[in-house]
């Protein structure tokens, strides 16, 4: 399924980008019968309804003409919200202190989740500090991974 939100993402970022918006990421979801393409979009200014809305119209004609999802699907377009999914390592790089939510892929040291800060970003390696301790991971075993929201 990578190769298939890779090839998403060639596809509709050009669309986002003309719209004026920074595509952050692309998910394709499958859940039973019901399959879901959601996109993350962002803005200096912040992201409104309308915004969504545009992007998505914009979006779904470049969708309908390139036809690359064999099934029935739902857009959605979001903005990244306080819990933001990082998706490539230039996120990571920008969120370094902050504390983070991550699933592996395969687990790295026993774990397959893990929550701690975001301590650095050396070539394709991000370090989190977990437990007090340091725990590298490569960006390739990341499945998922959320900004934890702090609100103090």
């Amino acid at each position: 399924m990578a190769t298939l939100v890779e090839r998403l993402t060639d596809i509709i970022e050009p669309a986002v980008a003309a719209a004026g918006f920074e595509l952050l990421g692309v998910e394709l979801v499958r859940a039973g019968h019901d399959t879901t393409l959601r996109l993350y979009i962002d803005h200096e200014n912040g992201i409104t309804v309308d915004d969504c809305a545009l992007v998505s119209n914009q979006v779904g004609a470049v969708l309908d003409v390139e036809d690359p999802i064999s099934v029935e699907y739902n857009l959605e377009v979001s903005s990244p919200g306080a819990d933001r999914p990082l998706f490539k390592l230039a996120h990571y790089e920008q969120l370094l202190g902050e504390k983070i939510s991550v699933q592996l892929q395969t687990p790295v040291s026993n774990r397959r989740k893990l929550t701690g800060e975001l301590a650095a970003v050396e070539g394709e390696t991000i370090t989190f500090i977990v437990d007090g301790n340091p725990f590298p991971v490569a960006f390739s075993k990341i499945k998922k991974a959320n900004l934890v929201p702090n609100f103090d």
